[in-house]
């Protein structure tokens, strides 16, 4: 494994190293609101899209590399 590297050259805008974390925030937000509307009987549920903003995570996205070197290809 000593000279295992990435196929595609694709890595995170920051240098965060995951957005696990946010990810799980953003989910028991949109859980929490859907449960409310449930037992309200709305009929009509958000999206996670709406109550989250992938942008504002810590990883800010991923963007591809044009000439990525041995060092960013490394796992």
């Amino acid at each position: 494994m000593s000279r295992s590297k990435k196929k595609t050259p694709i890595t995170g805008i920051t240098g965060a190293e995951s957005e696990k974390n946010d990810k799980r925030i953003a989910n028991r937000k949109f859980r929490r609101i859907t449960k409310m509307q449930v037992k309200k009987g709305d009929d009509k549920f958000v999206e996670l899209k709406e109550i989250s903003n992938v942008w504002s995570f810590d990883k800010d996205g991923k963007h591809y590399l044009k000439s990525p070197t041995k060092k960013d290809l490394r796992k």
